[in-house]
């Protein structure tokens, strides 16, 4: 189920009168506080109520050989997050020249790291909006402080 139009239009007019940047994308909105923009995607719940789901891209790359380490790395970072965790999405492989339509077969995988978050609202009122800013505040701080700590910090990560 989607969440009407009208209802995203509401929550992306909350976020703006707060201060955020928000723009609409063709089934939900970029919300951008500070240097990281979040994707926001909003569907009805069936049993009443809004789901938003947030999409954080870190702009993190990692090859398969590397993913027993990442995985590892990721299950300890994610232990640590309260609003939301890190997740690898798989990246659709590119052709091996410009201009070729054939996929290189030895190309190794590609896979994206991402913040995810999910929040229920029970409504779209003032209370659940504050609710819906906060949260997604500290998801954004939370996740991006916790990636560049372990990444530029002393005993960060590599891969």
């Amino acid at each position: 189920m989607t969440v009407n139009r009208t209802d995203l239009q509401r929550i992306m007019a909350s976020l703006q009168q707060s201060g955020m940047t928000v723009e609409a994308v063709d089934d939900g909105a970029l919300v951008q506080n500070g240097e990281s923009r979040v994707a926001l995607f909003a569907e009805a719940d069936p049993q009443g109520g809004v789901i938003v789901r947030l999409h954080l891209d870190l702009e993190l790359y990692v090859e398969e050989d590397s993913l027993p380490d990442i995985l590892m790395g990721m299950n300890l970072m994610n232990q640590g997050l309260d609003y939301g965790s890190l997740n690898l999405d798989p990246v659709d492989p590119e052709s091996s020249e410009p201009g070729e339509d054939d996929l290189d077969p030895d190309a190794p995988l590609m896979f994206a790291v991402l913040g995810r978050s999910v929040l229920w609202l029970q409504n779209l009122e003032k209370a659940e909006l504050e609710r819906l800013r906060e949260h997604l505040r500290r998801f954004e701080t939370e996740v991006t402080e916790t990636v560049e700590r372990t990444l530029h910090g002393p005993t960060g990560i590599s891969a």
